[in-house]
């Protein structure tokens, strides 16, 4: 039996389009109550968009699947792994924060050959 003070951990996977060149890690947000952090690092050698959820609104995994292929639709970010530490923020607010972050990240480099953007 699952622990219901526990927080709940969620991993989405997409392939990307949009590699990025190199960067820092990059931080927004603020783990507060009713708040997240979402974390932008380097996934090296990959064209995918990895998304690691810890969240401690359990239950809403269909929600956090909506929200992440929804930025994913947006961006297409490729070699970028997402770390999001939530307490509680509604999906506009986690939206806003993917979208900070996505932001700050330095140009796209080139698309592989035959990739369309």
């Amino acid at each position: 039996m699952t622990d219901p003070t526990s927080m709940e951990s969620l991993h989405f996977a997409f392939d990307g389009l949009h590699p990025r060149a190199q960067f820092v890690p990059i931080l927004v947000g603020v783990v507060g109550s009713g708040n997240l952090e979402v974390l932008l690092e380097p996934l090296a050698g990959s064209g995918r968009c990895e998304i690691d959820i810890r969240t401690s609104a359990r239950g809403f995994g269909a929600i956090w699947e909506a929200v992440a292929r929804d930025f994913h639709s947006r961006h297409r970010l490729a070699g970028v792994a997402i770390s999001i530490n939530d307490m509680g923020a509604t999906p506009a607010v986690v939206s806003l924060r993917l979208d900070q972050a996505a932001a700050s990240l330095p140009a796209t480099q080139a698309c592989p050959t035959g990739a369309q953007p």
